[in-house]
């Protein structure tokens, strides 16, 4: 196993769009091995927000000399279109040596760390869960600075924003960082918008896969294409506003390859953590991704050894299903099963292809 840094620069990352076949990857490595990504945040980085990390951010009290100078090189350095690409930074490619469509690329969360003590909530452009609402006043775009704050006592951290802008009222709440784009490349030709999630993974937003969780792809190209970004500190089930608590990470993800032929669960996206199984539903329609998320939660239990029906029962018994996100044009639900329960089943907490 190595263990490998991969740093955002002009040179490793993407702006707006998703790896496809042929692109050439940034680094290669060995199935097993560890990638370190200083994953960069399109939060402060944006037109709309002047495209210059370093006078958005100052303005809004962060001290020049906490702004990030990847931030700012990519900023003014890489090409990006809003009009036709996405917002986020994605690092990557990164091809997996011997990977092959019908494999699975398995990426575990060993470690992240924060880059930042802040970062940026925003609702833009009509979007969000409430688009013929906010952003209030005929607003373009609403972005709330948020900040990290550590206990002197208990020496915990936890985030805060302000309760408005003319006010030293404050909302406190938990940190809970993940990456809310890791994926695999797809055929192409053209290039995904880095928004809409699918079957290659990419904006999934599912708050639950933070450290020590693994994210199970479906391989959809030679070498796999791993890729990752949209970074958070925090966020709500539903990311309602339409970003969270974006800011950057660094993440120490492990790449490792299940071959096609012991892949036991296919064409299916899904997670999971030390404690719970993460089905993934993905649709535009909210109802169709909810019924997609039960589909794979049912398919995970069948194969640990359970009837459909009696998988069904059990999952309305016992299964909670959450919305991901309402935000990403395609919408999502992930569904969370206690892998304890399962115990009688496998012997093994509950993990499928085992």
């Amino acid at each position: 196993m190595t263990v490998h840094l991969l740093p955002s620069t002009p040179a490793t990352v993407r702006w707006g769009d998703l790896p496809v076949a042929g692109d050439r990857p940034v680094l290669e490595v060995d199935p097993g091995d560890v990638v370190v990504v200083d994953t960069v945040s399109h939060e402060g980085i944006l037109e709309d927000q002047g495209r210059d990390p370093l006078a958005f951010f100052t303005a809004r009290g962060v001290e020049a000399a906490a702004v990030l100078p990847d931030a700012v090189e990519i900023a003014r350095t890489v090409a990006h279109n809003p009009a036709v690409q996405g917002p986020h930074v994605v690092t990557g490619p990164v091809r997996v040596r011997g990977a092959r469509p019908g494999d699975v690329l398995s990426v575990t969360v060993e470690d992240l760390e924060l880059r930042a003590d802040y970062g940026v909530v925003s609702n833009r452009h009509g979007r969000g869960a409430l688009p013929a609402e906010f952003p209030l006043a005929g607003a373009d775009v609403v972005s709330v600075l948020a900040r990290v704050e550590t206990d002197p006592v208990t020496g915990e951290r936890h985030g805060w924003l302000p309760a408005g802008p003319h006010t030293d009222a404050r909302v406190r709440f938990p940190l809970r960082p993940f990456l809310g784009l890791v994926g695999v490349g797809t055929p192409g030709p053209e290039h995904l918008h880095s928004v809409p999630p699918g079957l290659h993974g990419g904006n999934l937003d599912v708050s639950v896969l933070g450290a020590g969780s693994t994210l199970h792809l479906p391989v959809q190209v030679d070498g796999a294409l791993f890729h990752c970004g949209d970074p958070h500190y925090a966020q709500g089930d539903g990311e309602v506003a339409l970003t969270a608590f974006e800011a950057p990470l660094r993440a120490r993800v492990r790449l490792d390859l299940v071959p096609a032929d012991a892949v036991r669960v296919r064409d299916a996206l899904w997670g999971e953590t030390p404690e719970l199984l993460v089905p993934i539903g993905l649709d535009a329609d909210l109802d169709e991704a909810l019924r997609r998320a039960v589909r794979t939660a049912i398919a995970l239990l069948v194969d640990l050894g359970m009837d459909p029906a009696h998988a069904l029962a059990y999952l309305s018994a016992a299964g909670d299903f959450a919305v991901s996100q309402v935000v990403d044009r395609v919408s999502g639900v992930h569904g969370l099963i206690r892998k304890a329960d399962l115990a009688e089943l496998t012997g093994r907490g509950g993990v499928p292809g085992d």
